[in-house]
């Protein structure tokens, strides 16, 4: 399972994995946002879906039930970067929001900011490659993959 892009001027980048920051990133306030477990499952056809969470609203057992996949705790920002590196940077495209996410985002191929109500870390604004503007939008970039291409392009 991969998606292959072919950005203009850039090299080809094949995403194995999608790794996600789950609270801010794909919930608000630890609810799931609309439309992202659906995203995720027709996603999942195409790359293996990682989700990481520091459980900050205690709800692990219901976000996995509501998304459809197991959660990962992860707490500090050191530990996601590690889980990237795992891996392979090279075919991971990652998602997040938070300080602790910065590591991730510049490790992995390809680094996306999610807006949320939450807000976002300046220092994951500096570091990512794209900003999305809500959970859907930042999934739609790969399941509608011209649009993450035509943002890339060199």
């Amino acid at each position: 399972m991969t998606i292959r892009l072919d950005i203009p001027h850039r090299e080809v980048v094949e995403l194995q994995h999608a790794v996600f920051d789950i609270n801010g990133t794909l919930a608000v306030d630890g609810v799931a946002a609309s439309g992202v477990a659906d995203r995720l499952h027709r996603l999942a056809e195409h790359l293996s879906i990682h989700l990481l969470t520091a459980a900050t609203h205690g709800n692990v057992t219901q976000l996995e039930r509501d998304l459809g996949f197991p959660l990962r705790i992860i707490i500090r920002g050191e530990e996601k970067m590690r889980y990237v590196q795992q891996l392979g940077p090279a075919g991971v495209i990652a998602f997040g929001n938070g300080a602790n996410d910065v590591g991730m985002l510049r490790l992995a191929a390809i680094g996306i900011v999610v807006v949320t109500a939450e807000g976002i870390a300046a220092r994951a604004v500096q570091t990512a490659d794209v900003i999305a503007r809500s959970p859907a939008d930042a999934l739609d970039l790969l399941l509608k993959p011209q649009r993450l291409i035509a943002t890339l392009r060199g």
